[in-house]
């Protein structure tokens, strides 16, 4: 009891690689740290009522000190983990690629409804901009050196919409040259691969 755990979680978010979240396991070993702080208090706060014991005062507030600790570092790190979640419809779309990290432990099964109602506030939001047409906000975060881009599917795709027709259907290994605005998300996802050797997102 009264270790660093409480600090090791909020440590290990800027550790995560991109696009990821650390393990529950530690944010589970603080919580049982707390549970086990607050039945080690409730009793002696039970008798320092009833039996007038000023003795254990000193005890309560010490391990009372130690659960504000802990309820501190976990308020802010699960308000950090769910800055990343919603960076995660930024980067990804509204469809991503891996969430089982999001649900390995039940407790913090919360996650995917709050990402499911933070993508749906976004869309609403988009969808009013600009009259009836909406914009996507979440497109061109950084300048591009141009509009379109040759990509090249990676596995058969659904029909996909483009501007001079309703729909195409993509086939795995072949190219197209689209608006690079239609095809960031499908690449972020695996889909498609630009064909061509510069980083994301200045590309061709």
């Amino acid at each position: 009891v009264f270790s660093e755990k409480p600090v090791e979680p909020a440590r290990e978010l800027p550790r995560a690689a991109e696009g990821r979240l650390p393990e529950e396991d530690g944010l589970r070993q603080v919580l049982e740290e707390m549970k086990a702080l607050y039945e080690q208090n409730l009793p002696d706060v039970n008798n320092t009522k009833s039996s007038g014991r000023g003795d254990l005062i000193t005890a309560i507030k010490f391990r009372h000190w130690f659960l504000l600790r802990n309820q501190r570092c976990t308020g802010a790190y699960l308000y950090d983990r769910l800055l990343r979640i919603s960076a995660l419809r930024w980067d990804y779309g509204s469809v991503l690629p891996k969430v089982s990290y999001f649900v390995k432990w039940p407790s913090l099964c919360f996650q995917m409804d709050w990402f499911n109602v933070y993508k749906k506030s976004l869309a609403t939001y988009m969808r009013s901009l600009t009259g009836d047409q909406g914009l996507d906000i979440t497109q061109d975060m950084k300048p591009s050196k141009s509009l379109c881009i040759k990509v090249r599917c990676l596995k058969d795709y659904r029909e996909f919409e483009v501007e001079d027709v309703a729909s195409v259907l993509f086939k795995k290994h072949s190219q197209h040259f689209l608006s690079r605005w239609k095809c960031k998300q499908l690449i972020r996802q695996g889909f498609w691969s630009m064909c061509c050797h510069d980083p994301w997102p200045d590309g061709c």
